[in-house]
């Protein structure tokens, strides 16, 4: 949380920088403004009895004397690619990244930093929107009052998008695309992410959380992207699946809302509390399978997971809607019994909330308390993608 609190101050430094034309205009996304950035911070660090402006007569005789030669020589003194150099030291702690990368920092690529895609912060609005008003309740936040909500929104945004664009990279490879379109048997995309490239890719932002709660779920979401690819792929070879797996799977799912709770908690510096984590856990299923429910045709014509899907595959068509509303009315007896439990306000402000969600409809992530509809179910699952394809084919004809 630290570290995500530094990245704004660093985003703060550069907006005046900016303002006041301090930027460096030959800089093209080089790090440079970046780099004084770091610089103007460490520079108001309090250094035992120096004033600021003894500080800027220093760096100003130094930098007159210095020359690349001395900064290598440094380099190799002070061995920055050992451990010591990873050791924290309060003077020059904001001049090294925030995050210890794997790589040099000369040999950083793209792929070694966290980075977000317009899309993904895109996909990510309607969960933050949700969010903010379904969970900032349970922190004692008004929504209504936009500085509770600006507050914490940078770091609430920064940490769902990314998290959307793990979840397209582990889509990508679940998409089924025809070979030979129309006539084909439909193939798997070549383009795949392992259980192991998705870590990978997690571990900046697991590094700029640095706490054991997120950590832990943070690895609940690279178990969940294990288990969709497991069972989807299971499902397009026709393969048995367990139910096991599946309700594992769907309770994994609301993952990044957990991140979100937990990272509220440290933002306000409260205690966890674990009835309310508990409660709200019971309520994330019940939306998940709802979301479900009204995202079922597209979840199988992108080859993503969805409870019905996997109960169809695995109870058979005239069984799998009863299974499910057996378990859903299971997940609503728990839900009902952990709301008598809360304070009295919260739970009312919680349920008018999801009666609130359900009154402006669409694809909204609160599900309607003992009522549900599920709807008919498909027998053939690649018989229908090569349809709506060939429906949506046609009707990009007629457009044109």
């Amino acid at each position: 949380m630290e570290a995500l609190l530094q990245l704004e101050k660093v985003q703060r430094v550069l907006s005046l920088m900016g303002s006041r034309g301090l930027s460096d205009p030959a800089d093209d996304g080089g790090g440079g403004d970046r780099f004084l950035a770091h610089f103007l911070l460490f520079m108001v660090q309090p250094f035992d009895s120096l004033t600021l402006e003894k500080k800027i007569l220093l760096v100003s005789e130094l930098l007159r004397e210095v020359n690349s030669d001395t900064i290598e020589e440094v380099q190799h003194l002070a061995n920055l690619e050992g451990t010591k150099a990873d050791q924290d030291i309060s003077s020059g702690h904001l001049l090294r990244p925030t995050k210890k990368f794997k790589m040099n920092t000369d040999k950083l690529t793209i792929h070694d930093v966290p980075m977000i895609g317009f899309d993904a912060m895109t996909r990510a609005n309607s969960t933050l929107e949700d969010f903010c008003r379904s969970y900032f309740i349970f922190h004692g936040l008004d929504i209504d009052k936009p500085q509770a909500v600006f507050k914490f929104l940078p770091f609430l945004s920064f940490t769902e998008s990314y998290i959307y664009q793990l979840d397209a990279s582990n889509e990508d490879s679940l998409l089924l695309v025809p070979d030979n379109y129309p006539s084909a048997v439909l193939e798997r995309k070549k383009i795949a992410s392992t259980e192991a490239s998705l870590s990978d890719m997690l571990d900046p932002l697991d590094n700029l959380l640095q706490c054991q709660g997120l950590r832990n779920e943070l690895k609940s979401g690279i178990q969940y992207w294990s288990l969709e690819r497991k069972l989807c792929q299971a499902l397009s070879r026709n393969d048995k699946i367990s139910i096991e797996d599946v309700m594992k799977a769907i309770h994994l799912k609301s993952f990044d809302y957990r991140v979100l709770n937990l990272m509220m908690y440290q933002l306000t510096g409260q205690q966890v509390n674990e009835l309310h984590m508990e409660f709200l856990s019971v309520s994330e299923f019940l939306v998940e399978i709802s979301d479900d429910l009204y995202d079922y045709e597209d979840d199988v014509i992108n080859n993503t997971f969805n409870i019905l899907r996997m109960f169809t595959a695995i109870y058979g068509p005239l069984d799998a809607p009863k299974m499910l509303a057996k378990s859903i009315g299971e997940a609503e007896e728990k839900y009902e019994s952990f709301s008598k439990k809360l304070d009295p306000s919260l739970s009312g402000s919680y349920w008018r909330r999801c009666e609130e969600a359900t009154r402006e409809g669409g694809k909204i992530s609160s599900h309607t308390y003992g009522t549900w509809n599920i709807p008919p179910l498909i027998r053939d699952e690649e018989s229908f993608r090569r349809d709506r394809m060939n429906k949506d084919d046609y009707s990009a004809v007629t457009i044109r």
